[in-house]
């Protein structure tokens, strides 16, 4: 067992989850919101997303990379409304109902987890920015085996996981002094974020694609 694959995947994991986009400001919202849990959660649901991104940039799988390509505007376009909407549903969410919601906690773990896994699949770019870190580590090769990439893809979800971790953790200390007129505001600017970032992130990304 190469060691040595398993600490790389973990820094490109960390390295990957970092940036805080919409994810990112999902997770601190839901934590403040609804608890470390829910926030650890809903980060899971990302690192798994992009641990499948890794296992396509890593396994080189060229035929989903060549999809992706052909059809990137429209998936791009599908992801920009998804998180549009949610940020939406975010900015408009009284905390109040929300927090009497919170008896039912396994539906709302499910639900955590499965919306930033279907948020983050949306955004292909993802396997790019894997390829682009591999490529920068070196860590994939025709020197590479199978056990040495999985070591390698193991290493990413843990690292994305364990960013997850402390993120929710941090944040977490602070959810004692937050009350419901914080969260009302919280929830506003949070919504307002995603629906900012999202758009600035599209039409960089439009901008590059197709008019520069």
């Amino acid at each position: 067992m190469d060691l040595g694959n398993i600490i790389d995947g973990v820094i490109i994991g960390i390295s990957a989850s970092i940036p805080l986009g919409p994810i990112g400001v999902l997770v601190i919202q839901r934590t403040l919101n609804k608890g470390h849990l829910s926030g650890f959660v809903s980060g899971l649901g990302a690192a798994v997303s992009d641990t499948i991104y890794a296992i396509i940039a890593g396994f080189s799988l060229s035929f989903i990379v060549g999809f992706i390509e052909s059809q990137l505007l429209w998936i791009q376009i599908f992801g920009a409304i998804i998180l549009i909407s949610l940020g939406f549903k975010i900015y408009l969410t009284n905390p109040a109902v929300q927090l009497r919601r919170q008896k039912k906690k396994s539906a709302s773990l499910i639900q955590d987890f499965f919306s930033t896994f279907a948020l983050t699949i949306a955004n292909p770019l993802a396997v790019f920015l894997f390829l682009a870190f591999f490529a920068g580590f070196r860590v994939v090769g025709a020197e590479n085996t199978a056990i040495d990439n999985l070591l390698l893809i193991g290493g990413v979800f843990v690292g994305a996981s364990t960013w997850w971790l402390i993120l929710s953790s941090l944040v977490n200390l602070f959810r004692s002094k937050i009350n419901l007129r914080r969260l009302f505001w919280i929830n506003k600017i949070a919504g307002s974020s995603i629906i900012v970032l999202v758009i600035i992130a599209f039409t960089i990304w439009i901008s590059k694609e197709y008019i520069f």
